[in-house]
């Protein structure tokens, strides 16, 4: 297939398209480089610096088969701050992208949509059929995304489908998270375990959870990459599927930070805070819908495995 990424310049689109061309398929990656990085795009991919709005011009007539779409504003606390950014790269763009695939008659897509859709959920694991109650312009922006994509499929008879990721970890063939304003928890206790932070904070222990502190769901991203190419393959036209992606385990805050210390061997510097308004006590996802229809499942599921591939990008990158 010839697939355009947008956003492939960026931590999960870089490893997206790497894997997109080992398994034989033509790359093209499309991003701005405004959080991406250049060096990130892998060998054999051809790359175009431009925002996703820029395909709308000469670049999506070149005949594609398929868009992996992953171009976005992507911080919830910059959001809440700038809804209007949101509105104007998330929805604007994106919504761009479905009007020049249309007209060039591409009819393939797969969308990095979030959890963050769901908001505070009712009940934990979280299935497609939760309701979708957004708390910030993040994930409304992607449920904007997800509903035209459903709007386009009905009208236009695209195959669409949206992939609904909660934590991110790890790295693969040396491209890992390196965000310029960073908020992941797995990358700033790497930081912290490298003498770059003086302190993390542990926002509440007082949760309902076995050691009171927050619950979220940790997916590899070579996982998270494996389940775009199975869905650009099961993509079926005049549908728009929904698939929620983790491992179905939730991991504490204390426990992440533990297995970051365990595979490091360091001591972190930790302080207690209060909880932040809106984090939600257990985030997990139920992934039995992709298992099913889309024949996926992780493999990578050791927490231990994700800190230690993303201790090993980050020695490299400082060695």
């Amino acid at each position: 297939m010839k697939v355009l990424v947008t956003g492939g310049a960026g931590y999960i689109g870089s490893v997206v398209a790497t894997r997109l061309l080992e398994e034989g398929h033509d790359v093209t990656v499309l991003d701005d480089l405004s959080t991406g990085h250049a060096d990130a795009v892998p060998e054999g991919a051809r790359f175009v610096e431009g925002r996703v709005h820029d395909a709308a011009g000469d670049l999506m007539g070149e005949g594609f088969d398929g868009v992996v779409h992953l171009a976005a504003s992507s911080v919830v606390a910059e959001s809440v701050e700038h809804p209007e950014k949101y509105e104007e790269n998330n929805v604007v763009g994106s919504r761009l992208l479905l009007g020049a695939m249309a007209k060039a008659g591409v009819a393939r897509i797969v969308f990095s949509s979030t959890a963050a859709v769901y908001g505070e959920p009712e009940s934990v694991p979280i299935a497609e059929d939760a309701p979708c109650r957004p708390v910030n312009p993040y994930g409304a922006s992607k449920l904007a995304v997800d509903r035209s994509l459903a709007e386009a499929s009905a009208r236009d008879g695209l195959a669409a489908v949206s992939l609904r990721y909660f934590n991110v970890a790890g790295a693969y063939a040396g491209r890992g998270e390196r965000h310029r304003t960073e908020t992941h928890l797995i990358p700033l206790a790497l930081e912290a375990a490298l003498g770059r932070r003086d302190e993390l904070t542990v926002y509440g222990d007082d949760y309902d959870t076995p050691d009171g502190t927050c619950v979220r769901d940790y997916i590899h991203v070579a996982d998270l990459a494996q389940a775009h190419l199975s869905a650009l393959e099961g993509a079926q036209a005049g549908r728009h599927q929904v698939f929620n992606l983790g491992n179905g385990n939730g991991y504490s805050v204390r426990e992440v930070l533990g297995a970051v210390e365990s595979v490091t061997g360091k001591s972190l510097p930790v302080r207690l805070g209060a909880r932040r308004a809106g984090d939600p006590a257990r985030l997990v996802a139920s992934a039995a819908l992709a298992r099913e229809v889309l024949g996926w499942r992780p493999e990578r599921t050791s927490l231990e495995e994700m800190v230690g591939d993303a201790w090993q990008f980050v020695q490299a990158r400082t060695a």
